[in-house]
């Protein structure tokens, strides 16, 4: 255990993993240093490094998603629904609803917002294989953002999620991810090998929210600006970063219960109001044949595109765009999948994976349909200026279609607040999740732990704008994504390992209640203690 101690005697940083935490810390803060001390060089260093990724790495990416999602389907309809994460006796902490809003909030909030109109719009535009402008181009633009935001996104989280909870809550292990790996390590996840896959964790971690932070901020400023409310450039964009850092820091010191709980809540409840004013003031009924029929092109199209490498075509869209949103989803893996485990004590793994498989991705193909869809409506109506509004600058674009429906100024109004919310609530659970790390599992670290890592997330995603803009932001989490996509594969072989140990605990206990000869081993390949 390291210790600082503040002027009250109460420890400051406390934590029984301090090389993760210093080693953490340090890399995070020499990347500070270098991104407001050579702004033009790591400006061209983001661009190359995401061209490699995207180029040489994809495959990979791929690979590995359509695995987190095939075994989390698996698991859910598998022999292992029924077992719990915690004790047999145990039951959810928090409501449906509660539970529902806040791993809704806390796993897509700002980019949601920030692509719903942007994205369709780019790949009506510039689709891949269809022409562009056309009706084909409209259905395939919102085809490819379904897939983009949908099973394989929520297949991540799901798998790192319960990996976390499971091993934590049911086996007493410390909520790192390092626990995990202890049916493949052994007490060696105490040493180097543990500290190294920690670490990745919360690199990934931060630079993942840091990366929709950026988003939000832009976003933020970009709306502002249009309504003529004192925002745009990047000097009002590090002072937002600033002012929402502080709320959210604010958040995270009050706790999960009282802070980024309630906060949750409110932001889905507005979130909700901006969602149904535009699908009653929108073309409604194209809203709602549109969510059938994207929704029927989803599911029949889904094989074939978590399979598509341009293997033929070389058009380079599947290399700039879905994996990118893969690598962006595996680098908020550990951020997710820990909060949700952190939230998900108590329930089943069936209902856990329904819950986390079902409910968020149904409410984000209704916001990406009510949003898209009309937007793409207007631009096949003839009405170019939300296309051109994503071609000059993709934040603005959400309140250019906002314009074009009744009240555009108090919508923008609200459409600010509901970033706004989202940006907090990333932030909050964000740092939440790398106290919790770099603190060796405790869930409760101590303040001033929690202050250092909310203040930090901040001034990470204000050197990301500084430094590249939106091309920084994505080559932050392709890169933190690439190597962490290997921390996941192994972590679902764990977590198949324990369950199946478990699977035969029980079995062999149910025998010999009956008074037959136990059959299953008992032997655990989980170290006595970690």
């Amino acid at each position: 255990m390291s210790a600082t101690l503040s002027a009250s005697g109460r420890p400051v940083f406390a934590t029984r993993t301090p090389v993760v935490f210093w080693a953490s810390a340090g890399l995070i803060l020499v990347f500070v240093v270098l991104a407001f001390a050579f702004r033009q060089q790591m400006e061209a260093g983001f661009g190359v490094t995401q061209k490699w990724v995207v180029t040489n790495a994809s495959w990979f990416l791929i690979l590995v998603v359509n695995g987190l999602l095939g075994f989390a389907i698996l698991l859910l309809f598998g022999p292992y629904g029924h077992m719990r994460i915690g004790k047999d006796h145990e039951r959810p902490e928090f409501g449906t609803i509660s539970w529902l809003a806040m791993l809704f909030s806390a796993g897509m909030g700002i980019g949601l917002i920030f692509w719903s109109v942007a994205e369709p719009i780019s790949h009506f535009e510039k689709p891949p294989i269809v022409d562009p402008r056309t009706p084909e181009a409209a259905a395939r633009a919102m085809l490819y953002t379904f897939f983009h935001w949908g099973l394989h996104a929520w297949g991540i989280y799901a798998v790192a999620g319960l990996a976390l909870g499971y091993f934590a809550y049911r086996h007493g292990f410390p909520l790192t991810v390092r626990s995990a790996f202890a049916p493949l390590l052994g007490l060696r996840i105490r040493g180097p090998i543990g500290h190294l896959v920690d670490t990745l964790a919360v690199l990934a971690t931060m630079f993942g929210v840091a990366t929709s932070l950026g988003f939000g901020v832009m976003q933020i400023s970009a709306g502002l600006d249009h309504l003529g409310l004192g925002g745009g450039g990047l000097s009002i964009q590090l002072m937002l970063i600033a002012g929402i850092t502080a709320a959210a820091t604010l958040s995270v010191v009050l706790g999960l219960d009282h802070g980024i709980r309630r906060l949750s809540e409110w932001n889905i409840m507005l979130a909700g109001v901006f969602l149904l004013f535009v699908l009653c003031t929108g073309p409604t009924l194209t809203i709602l044949n549109g969510f059938i029929q994207n929704t029927g092109a989803y599911i029949g199209q889904l094989i074939r595109l978590s399979t598509w490498t341009d293997t033929y075509r070389h058009t380079g869209w599947q290399a700039s765009w879905t994996a990118f949103y893969w690598a962006w989803w595996i680098a908020w893996a550990p951020f997710v999948g820990m909060f949700i485990a952190r939230i998900s004590r108590g329930r089943t793994i069936r209902e856990f994976l329904l819950g986390v498989l079902c409910v968020p991705v149904v409410f984000t193909f209704l916001w990406l349909t009510v949003f898209g869809t009309s937007a793409l409506q207007f631009e096949l109506a003839g009405d170019r200026s939300i296309s051109e509004a994503v071609r000059e600058s993709v934040p603005t674009a959400l309140f250019v279609f906002l314009e074009k429906l009744p009240l555009a100024s108090l919508s923008g109004v609200v459409a600010i607040l509901v970033i706004l919310f989202f940006f907090i609530t990333s932030s909050d659970s964000g740092s939440l999740v790398i106290d919790t790390i770099t603190a060796g599992g405790d869930p409760n670290p101590p303040v001033g732990q929690r202050i250092f890592w909310a203040v930090l997330e901040g001034v990470v995603a204000a050197a990301l704008l500084v430094s590249g803009g939106l091309t920084a932001l994505q080559t932050a989490s392709i890169t933190t994504g690439l190597p962490f996509a290997v921390v996941l594969a192994c972590m679902a072989v764990g977590l198949l390992r324990i369950l199946r140990r478990d699977r035969e605990i029980a079995a062999s206990r149910r025998y010999r209640k009956r008074g037959q000869k136990s059959v299953p081993s008992d032997r655990s390949p989980l170290p006595a203690r970690v």
